[in-house]
């Protein structure tokens, strides 16, 4: 069953007159995040969408959440800024709101900062019905409780977002993109490491393994004024002792890299949160999987891909074993998504006493999904 909602008055009526618990959906790009478990009926917020103010000259924008992540970057590109966390998914169709609600970044959080780091306001409706502010429109403004970050990662499960407002960042004038050949992921962490530690500006810094045998890239982004790029190139060759490869496709290659088109069709997809000095362990049970995967943000996120239900499975056992932790985000259309409790044990951050506290005050009825 479900219900569509066109304001954020719709939203309000909606939660308070509903029956059982609800789930919002929209753009629908994280399918395993988006179809509503049994019991739950689905509130479709795709209209609430479009921008409504941008002031250039203060680098912030207001926007409602089923705005496209797409026509927001279009927006900004006319005036020489862009969304510095590198959201993904723009390409199949992601919007603001979900890439709040699942707390998604792409490779350039490794110099910028998350999600978390650029939503400074934020107006959501909670399990009451309620409408409520946190944050604000500037930059400056840090009164009150921090409902913003909450909100980061929340999955639907605090309130339903019906207006979201994004501080934002010049757009560096010219990129070039450096991959240096490792031997394995001892030495892809020993690169990353040291490269991350340095005092080199890199845009991004990720690990991408070959799939059919041991070894990989490690890559990285170098951005600046066309006149300096090839300094920064040469400081980063210097520092590695290394000549590096150069990409020529740098804008090309990182869109496919945030927008997954590495992942193929028919996957399911994992967000692993990681530490360098776990990559190796993880990457060996990896590629016994046979798994597609890569590593960004200086190795401190892992993306998994695998191909069928039972390597889910198996995965769930490989990060329990290792005491990691997954976000399903993607199931293929003719699967249904198997709940996070049954294959990632304790996956749930928001849980706990302090967590149940903020999910009663805000959700005292229990009106939003379990997930």
């Amino acid at each position: 069953m479900s219900d569509r909602a066109r304001t954020a008055q719709d939203v309000q009526d909606l939660v308070r007159e509903g029956h059982g618990r609800i789930l919002p959906r929209s753009g629908g790009t994280k399918s395993a995040l988006s179809r509503a478990p049994d019991g739950v009926s689905t509130l479709d917020v795709s209209e609430l969408r479009g921008i409504v103010s941008y002031d250039p000259s203060e680098y912030t924008f207001t926007a409602f959440p089923s705005t496209p992540l797409s026509e927001v970057e279009a927006c900004l590109r006319e005036s020489g800024q862009y969304l510095p966390f590198d959201p993904p998914f723009a390409g199949r169709g992601a919007t603001l709101g979900g890439t709040v609600a699942a707390g998604l970044s792409g490779p350039e959080r490794f110099r910028y900062g998350g999600v978390r780091d650029f939503l400074i306001g934020v107006q959501f409706v909670d399990g009451v019905g309620r409408l409520v502010h946190g944050g604000g429109k500037v930059v400056k403004n840090a009164a009150g409780f921090d409902f913003p970050k909450l909100l980061v990662g929340s999955l639907g499960r605090l309130g339903i977002l019906v207006e979201v407002t994004f501080k934002v960042f010049p757009r560096s004038e010219a990129h070039a993109t450096l991959r240096f050949s490792v031997g394995d992921a001892a030495a892809a962490s020993a690169m990353v490491r040291r490269l991350a530690s340095s005092l080199l500006d890199l845009e991004a810094l990720d690990y991408e393994p070959h799939t059919s045998s041991n070894g990989g890239y490690v890559v990285l982004r170098v951005g600046g004024v066309e006149a300096g790029l090839r300094g920064r190139i040469q400081r980063v060759e210097r520092f590695l002792d290394r000549e590096a490869d150069r990409r020529d496709d740098d804008e090309s290659y990182w869109k496919s890299v945030r927008n997954f088109d590495w992942m193929g069709d028919g996957a399911w997809l994992l967000k692993v949160p990681l530490t360098p000095t776990r990559l190796v362990g993880l990457d060996a049970r990896l590629e016994e999987l046979g798994a597609v995967r890569r590593y960004s943000a200086g190795s401190q996120v892992g993306w998994i891909v695998v191909r069928d239900a039972a390597s889910v499975l198996r995965l769930g056992t490989v990060l329990d074993e290792l005491n990691l932790r997954g976000l399903l985000l993607d199931v293929p259309a003719d699967q249904e998504p198997v709940s996070f409790r049954d294959l990632f044990r304790g996956a749930h951050s928001g849980s706990g006493p302090l967590a149940d506290r903020v999910r009663h005050a805000l959700d005292p009825n229990k009106k939003f999904a379990e997930l």
